[in-house]
């Protein structure tokens, strides 16, 4: 009965400690994100276009009553969020193609791929790029010299 209670306690004890390492470490890794005063000004047309075509009828609850998610999506787009043509590119296959990532059609199943590509009407929102994961993400716009660079969030100090 003694040995029982006894690993008993030590399980609790190991249980307890890792724990508080797991909560240690998460905080360290938490980094506060910088805004530029940008995002300040209200969402444009072109932005609230691409958020609506991407969350349809749930784009006023899940995003425009919500300040930060407001906030986080202008950072994304007016600050994180480059389309850049690169020519001359000498090593392709070490970039993802945007044709392998999947659509973001969560909220509207009815998204299509866009057969070309036009930048003044492209919708990097349509995918399901890497737009909140720590560190930048680089994506090749198939069949041109295009890439899709996403800045982090934050950065390291």
């Amino acid at each position: 009965m003694r040995l029982k209670l006894l690993f008993t306690l030590l399980f609790g004890f190991v249980m307890f400690t890792q724990q508080g390492t797991a909560q240690t470490k998460r905080k360290l890794q938490t980094q506060l994100v910088n805004y530029d005063k940008n995002v300040d000004a209200p969402l444009t047309a072109k932005e609230l276009a691409m958020l609506k075509e991407v969350y349809q009828d749930k784009l006023e609850e899940y995003v425009l009553s919500n300040a930060q998610r407001v906030k986080d999506f202008k950072h994304l787009l007016r600050n994180r969020l480059v389309i850049r043509e690169i020519p001359n590119v000498t090593d392709e296959s070490k970039y993802t193609l945007l044709s392998s990532v999947k659509l973001f059609n969560n909220y509207n199943p009815d998204l299509k791929r866009d057969d070309t590509f036009n930048s003044s009407t492209f919708n990097p929102l349509k995918y399901n790029l890497g737009f909140f994961t720590s560190g930048s993400s680089i994506y090749k716009i198939d069949n041109t010299n295009y890439f899709i660079i996403i800045k982090p969030q934050t950065t390291k100090k």
